[in-house]
């Protein structure tokens, strides 16, 4: 059986308990605490969860060249589609979002406060209305259910039965909008 390609990596040392594996920007990160001096030892242990994720990577970027992008719709039109869908979303938990922020993000498509605030990634304007539309369910669910748990996906999966195509999609979209997202904007110069 030939042995997985090796994959690329970046190692942070963060004041963490543990050490943690991200692939947030595509690129594998090891966060480790700062005194901890074996990497090797992380990336042996989670060496299949690595390849596997890898995998999904790849298929993502694959996915992204079959995609186009919303390249109409602008930020304050983005603004009010949210809004309504957040409207909708927060009568449809029987729950409130205090308030709702936007901004360029560079790691997610949105965030979800302990204080019930949103903050949406201004890129969703180049997503299609239903994962707009997704996203902010998913995080209005959020004020119900801080984790990623089975009781979480349940009150996803009441409106949104084909949430893990959803977050396949989102994926791809992603690699697509950080090609966008790392453009300068025009009349900006850019730094070096």
């Amino acid at each position: 059986m030939a042995k997985p390609q090796q994959t690329e990596y970046t190692i942070a040392y963060r004041n963490v308990k543990h050490p943690r594996l991200e692939f947030k920007t595509g690129t594998l990160l090891l966060v480790l605490p700062k005194k901890e001096q074996h990497p090797e030892q992380i990336l042996a242990k989670y060496e299949k969860w690595i390849h596997r994720k890898q995998q999904t990577i790849n298929q993502a970027l694959q996915e992204a060249k079959t995609k186009t992008i919303n390249k109409t719709r602008t930020e304050k039109e983005l603004k009010t589609l949210v809004m309504q869908i957040a409207f909708t979303s927060q009568k449809e938990l029987s729950t409130n979002i205090n308030r709702i922020y936007f901004k360029k993000m560079r790691t997610k498509w949105a965030s979800h406060s302990r204080k019930h605030n949103l903050t949406i990634n201004t890129l969703l304007k180049f997503l299609p209305e239903d994962l707009i539309s997704y996203i902010i369910y998913h995080e209005t669910a959020h004020n119900i259910e801080r984790k990623h748990n089975e009781t979480f996906w349940n009150l996803i999966n009441r409106k949104h039965p084909d949430y893990q195509a959803k977050e396949e999609n989102l994926l791809a979209y992603w690699f697509l909008t950080q090609e966008i997202a790392n453009k300068p904007e025009p009349g900006k110069m850019q730094r070096r």
